[in-house]
């Protein structure tokens, strides 16, 4: 389909994308999970062999600028092209393969990712809702949903007029609930990197997040001086302007946004040393990436609250160039954009999310008759952001009994854990005693609460034996146990003996049994020798080499790289929970 807008044309086609798969970590809700954030699954690997996979994308074009937009995938830009020298400004794999990285543990670098309401959104690699509107000057495509989470609103509208040499985004945020919900937000750009990639980045104190955390003073830099992978962000500037070019492939990207809207500023960089094969993860080719973020919001450090029927927004330009622009030099462009009034705003963009849970408001609300609830296979969790679930929960409970009411008591308790009601979330699942995976959330909660006998006795009353026997529960369970004291060596012995799975966290476990019974050099041998996939910002192989170095009294730097994980210093509002 072809609309046109002016001297802006606007197309939307379907095709293939080779996509490597997430492997999902498993039934237990992610409420108060550290590696996850609620309601979404989390995963815990990458399949190594693609598959076909199709996706909707829509094109904005004018005689300067082609512009690839996919909302199947959070509604990221893909791909910029610069008309006038052919070349992608992007890093556009033409792949899709996720990484380790926060939230979901589900990353994909490349294009442009607007997050929202954390770093890196829980939805960027899902469907959200997409609208294409025209004016006599400019075409719109706006992307956005209903995130599940808070249950607040996002829209990114990206925009070209006909004579623009430049994208134009804008951002929305409203929260329509009755209580103020934390929020951050990031437009990161990927872009390729090369030794002579120049950071155009304006002076200024820069606090430079890598193996430590340092404030320096900003200087002129190239890919070839950062020696491992850093994150810069600007604490003082005297420009709201900054991009990326490189030399060797005459591409370049520049942003620039009105400081007093978005003043946010952020380089993010593998290096050329140790780290550099960090940057290829998400290609098939050797070709690594560097990130160029801005925002409403100085650092990643922390989040803004968005209050109770509350709108924000902002507008940032991007600017694609095939030769070096001075920074100085750039201007915020003077566009007319439409009403804000007129950005839309989305619902729920997923139909299978929200469906069910939808149902039961409805039935409760004619006192009808409650649908199926999900099986437990489908880890479908209520949104902790849908405010009305309560009523209808209890109501469900009482009209059904078996193992439909379990159920139903199993979705009360994560939804109210969801929404950080713990201790009521206890109380609910303490009496979902024919559910295994009600105990196990049961566990995690109660471990939060210091309850380490209570959470192992939780573990201990799972009967299913597929669930027994699953990654999440063996190395949850096992954690559990250890927290007892020594006594449970041959209890934890017996559940990871019997385990073959070459799974990654059953072999972590396995590790922590071997130094615990007094085996640090089997422990070393296996921790060195499995094939890890690397992850960010999880530090369990990390501690574990250092439990090894110490019981054999041997240096534990450097860190090994076989263990696949970063050294950077914590920092960061990366996890809902620590």
């Amino acid at each position: 389909m072809t609309r046109t807008g002016g001297d802006v044309v606007c197309t939307e086609f379907d095709d293939y994308v080779l996509t490597h798969a997430p492997i999902p970590a498993g039934p237990i809700p992610t409420a108060f999970d550290p590696d996850g954030v609620y309601p979404y699954v989390s995963y815990v690997a990458t399949s190594n062999r693609p598959v076909l996979k199709q996706y909707g994308f829509v094109v904005l074009e004018n005689a300067k600028l082609r512009v690839t937009i996919c909302p199947d995938r959070g509604g990221r830009v893909t791909s910029i092209v610069h008309k006038t020298s052919g070349k992608e400004v992007l890093y556009a794999p033409d792949v899709i393969r996720p990484t380790r990285i926060l939230p979901r543990f589900g990353f994909v670098a490349g294009g442009i990712e607007v997050s929202f309401p954390i770093s890196h959104s829980p939805t960027q690699n899902d469907p959200v809702l997409h609208r294409i509107d025209r004016t006599q000057d400019r075409a719109y495509v706006t992307c956005g949903e209903r995130e599940l989470r808070f249950g607040m609103q996002w829209s990114v509208e990206y925009s070209l007029g006909a004579g623009d040499n430049f994208l134009t985004e804008r951002v929305v945020f409203h929260n329509p609930g009755t209580a103020a919900h934390p929020w951050m937000s990031w437009s990161n750009a990927a872009v390729p990197s090369a030794p002579d990639t120049e950071y155009h980045f304006p002076r200024g104190q820069v606090l430079a997040h890598a193996s430590t955390l340092a404030v320096i003073e900003w200087r002129p830099t190239k890919e070839a001086g950062i020696a491992e992978m850093t994150g810069f962000f600007w604490k003082t500037k005297d420009a709201n302007a900054f991009g990326a070019f490189t030399p060797s492939l005459g591409t370049g990207l520049y942003h620039v946004a009105d400081e007093r809207v978005a003043p946010g500023m952020k380089l993010w960089s593998y290096g050329v040393g140790k780290d550099r094969a960090w940057a290829t993860l998400s290609s098939n080719q050797d070709q690594p990436y560097a990130e160029i973020q801005g925002g409403p919001i100085s650092d990643q450090s922390t989040k803004l609250e968005l209050g109770r029927q509350e709108t924000r927004s902002h507008v940032e330009f991007w600017i694609p160039s095939d030769k070096p622009l001075d920074i100085y030099a750039l201007k915020t462009p003077n566009v007319q954009l439409r009403p804000i009034q007129d950005v839309p705003l989305f619902e729920w963009a997923r139909e299978r999310e929200v469906k069910v849970w939808r149902d039961l408001v409805r039935a409760y609300a004619s006192q009808g008759r409650a649908p199926e609830s999900p099986e437990i296979d489908q880890c479908l969790w209520p949104p902790s952001g849908m405010e009305d679930l309560n009523a209808a929960f209890k109501w469900a409970i009482e009209k059904t009994d078996g193992e439909a009411r379990e159920r139903w008591k199993l979705y009360l308790g994560a939804w109210l854990a969801g929404r950080g009601k713990k201790r009521e979330a206890i109380a609910v699942l303490s009496a979902t005693r024919s559910l295994g995976v009600a105990q196990a959330l049961l566990a995690r909660l109660l471990t939060m609460d210091g309850d380490i006998e209570g959470a192992a006795t939780a573990h201990r009353s799972v009967q299913e034996q597929w669930l027994q026997r699953h990654p999440q529960i063996i190395a949850a369970r096992d954690e559990a146990l250890r927290a007892l004291g020594t006594q449970t060596l041959a209890e934890r012995e017996q559940w990871l003996g019997v385990e073959a799975l070459p799974d990654e966290r059953i072999i972590e476990r396995r590790v922590q049994l071997l130094i615990d019974r007094g085996d640090s050099q089997e422990a070393k041998r296996l921790l060195l020798s499995t094939p890890f996939q690397k992850v960010h910002q999880r530090y369990v192989r990390t501690a574990l080499w250092k439990q090894v170095c110490e019981k054999l009294n041997e240096p534990c730097l450097p860190i090994p790289a076989e263990l696949g994980e970063d050294q950077l210093a914590a920092f960061g509002a990366y996890r809902e929970f620590a």
